[in-house]
């Protein structure tokens, strides 16, 4: 009875994962115990937070992923901190003082002392069992096979095995009680040979799983590596243009200044030759009225007073001489003062720009006039040449925007968007059955397009059509529509009628805000640096992205449209509709004007009102009529 109950300690002091003595103990919330170790695998297995009970399959919630939180089993750790405390006797002595065991015998499932184990060695029939040492036990290399009890019947070993109930069993609660009730009861060595070449085969399986995921891993660092050869190719490359073009940047700023200098040199000399020369008079006064008036007495004899005659009459001479001339330091003011850097109008394109002299080039324009500084800016013109181009179709031309490539994309009401080269050459036409009031292009180049009926869609950069909706007002809630997006991808859509703008993000349908527009009409609508740049008729309003008005344009008869210059000013096109002209000008982020570009361009007579401004990335300015594109090309 005591070795029956000593198997059962031991065999209780077991975890069921590991199948070795429990070490940190930890019980789950259904009662089961396991070691720390064993639990902080199954967590790190399953994840969640969460433990499921290899035994019951229960759920145990691990705070903060800490198994180390768990309720320890004190009892069973007491346990075996005693048993571990008391070394093993030998469990085949028959005397009551037994001897402390040396070794296991792995067939007779008993612990051997010094005696019994040379006793054990001459048996012929036990001279092939399987005997281990306690040390080696004891250090963990190898486990105990034991052989439990019946619970029924406490003198036979559960060396079989039930199937059905999924557990072990004696011989004659196998054979006698379990078959009757229709029990798969096989022999245990059958079960743990089958089990074991399970667990053989479910090891392979790892194997090669682990086999295949460390290749993927492998693929991914030579991705990895690649990738980052590339980034490494691409800084350098970056850094060498880089520091090349801050050379040719350098040379050419020299240049430019040796230029400038050179330029205004001679209106800078000129200046200080008059400036010397008035000086010289001013001395020149100075020194004969002092002969003159500086006397303290009248002259009486002769020779005094021929010397006093002649230096009067010489000094009324001087001071005869005519007044300075404002008009001469003028010109030469004015030749050196106006000389103009003007910037390269392309992105892509390396150096500064040029000088030029403003008031030259406008003086061989107009009649010799003398122009101040206002004079330069009304009379400058900046128009090289000016394409006019018929655009597919008449009279349904209604949005335009600059594509990701740099080129323009015009739409069709009746369907279509065609996409128009700098030099005003079609070059491609897409979405041709689908009626377009709206386009626009997110960051990744996707195009986001709105039809005559508000639905907008998404399409791939080569316009296949994605499943993304977006819920907007009808046209009869709203009327006409117009859209832009900004630089963080939002989609804005303005409604003429409901006079508001609903926000909608790319990648969901609903709007995420409303932005009122309080008392005018939002017609079309450009996003502007956080801003919105809002044309209704003749006005331009810039609103911050909850509505509240920044600055206003109003420029009365004259229909205004706005757009983004590549130097990030604002542009302006004044549309006098009947007149058939149309000026251009630049304003700042304020809304205050920096220059005419544009002005009084005669155009052809458009049908109806609906005109749009947008500029190249190559700084054409491209101006579309409701059947015509007009690119004007400047200095």
């Amino acid at each position: 009875m005591a070795e029956a109950l000593k198997t059962f300690i031991t065999q209780s002091t077991e975890c069921p994962v590991c199948l070795s003595t429990f070490t940190d103990p930890k019980i789950l919330s259904c009662s089961h115990t396991f070691c720390k170790t064993c639990l902080d695998n199954l967590l790190e297995c399953q994840g969640n937070c969460q433990i499921r009970c290899p035994v019951c399959r229960a759920v145990t919630q691990v705070q903060n992923q800490d198994v180390g939180k768990l309720q320890v089993n004190l009892a069973l750790k007491s346990l075996i901190e005693d048993m571990e405390g008391h070394p093993q006797i030998c469990t085949n002595c028959k005397s009551n003082d037994k001897p402390h065991a040396v070794v296991y015998c792995q067939d007779c499932c008993k612990y051997l002392c010094t005696s019994c184990l040379n006793k054990h060695s001459q048996w012929e029939g036990f001279i092939d069992h399987e005997v281990i040492a306690m040390s080696e036990i004891s250090s963990g290399k190898v486990s105990v096979r034991r052989y439990r009890k019946c619970r029924k019947h406490p003198k036979e070993d559960e060396d079989y095995f039930c199937s059905t109930c999924r557990r072990f069993t004696c011989f004659r609660c196998g054979m006698m009680e379990y078959k009757d009730d229709g029990h798969q009861v096989v022999e245990g060595a059958v079960y743990e040979d089958k089990h074991m070449k399970s667990i053989k085969d479910l090891k392979s399986k790892v194997d090669k799983k682990q086999a295949c995921f460390q290749k993927y891993i492998e693929f991914i660092d030579e991705q990895r590596k690649s990738v980052d050869n590339a980034k490494k190719q691409c800084t350098g490359d970056i850094n060498k243009a880089y520091d090349d073009a801050v050379r040719q940047l350098t040379e050419k700023r020299e240049s430019l200044l040796r230029e400038v200098k050179e330029t205004t040199e001679g209106a800078e000399k000129e200046l200080e030759s008059m400036k010397t020369t008035a000086k010289k008079y001013i001395n020149q006064l100075t020194t004969m009225a002092e002969m003159v008036t500086n006397k303290t007495k009248i002259p009486f004899d002769m020779d005094t007073l021929a010397a006093h005659d002649t230096l009067c009459e010489e000094l009324r001479e001087v001071f005869d001489q005519k007044d300075p001339d404002y008009e001469q330091p003028k010109k030469s003011g004015i030749k050196g003062k106006t000389v103009n850097f003007e910037r390269n109008a392309g992105v892509d394109e390396l150096g500064l720009g040029k000088i030029v002299n403003v008031v030259e080039r406008n003086i061989a324009l107009s009649t010799n006039k003398i122009f101040d500084e206002k004079d330069v800016s009304l009379y400058t013109n900046n128009i090289v040449n000016v394409k006019n181009v018929a655009l597919p179709a008449k009279n349904i031309m209604d949005a335009m925007v600059s594509t990701p490539d740099g080129r323009m994309a015009v739409r069709c009401s009746t369907g279509g968007i065609s996409i128009l080269s700098p030099d005003g050459k079609l070059q491609q036409t897409v979405l041709k059955d689908v009626k377009i009031r709206g386009v626009g292009f997110l960051s990744d180049g996707r195009c986001v397009v709105m039809d005559i009926s508000h639905n907008i869609t998404l399409y791939t950069p080569e316009y296949t059509q994605l499943n993304v909706m977006f819920k907007t007002l009808s046209e009869e809630e709203g009327w006409i529509a117009n859209l832009t997006i900004d630089g963080d991808d939002l989609i804005y859509v303005s409604y003429w009628g409901a006079s508001k703008i609903h926000v909608f993000q790319a990648s969901d349908g609903q709007a995420v805000r409303e932005i009122p527009c309080n008392g005018y009409e939002p017609r079309q609508i450009t996003s502007y640096h956080g801003s919105l740049i809002i044309s209704s008729r003749y006005t331009i309003r810039l609103i911050d992205k909850q509505g509240v008005k920044q600055y206003k344009l109003t420029e009365p008869g004259s229909l205004l449209y706005a757009a983004v210059s590549q130097w990030n000013t604002i542009l302006i096109a004044k549309v006098k509709h009947g007149e058939c002209l149309v000026s251009i000008d630049e304003y700042t982020n304020e809304l205050r004007h920096i220059r005419n570009l544009v002005n009084d361009y005669k155009i052809e007579k458009s049908v109806i009102f609906c005109y749009y401004l947008q500029q190249y990335r190559s700084g054409e300015i491209a101006f579309c009529t409701s059947d015509r594109l007009y690119i004007f090309r400047l200095k």
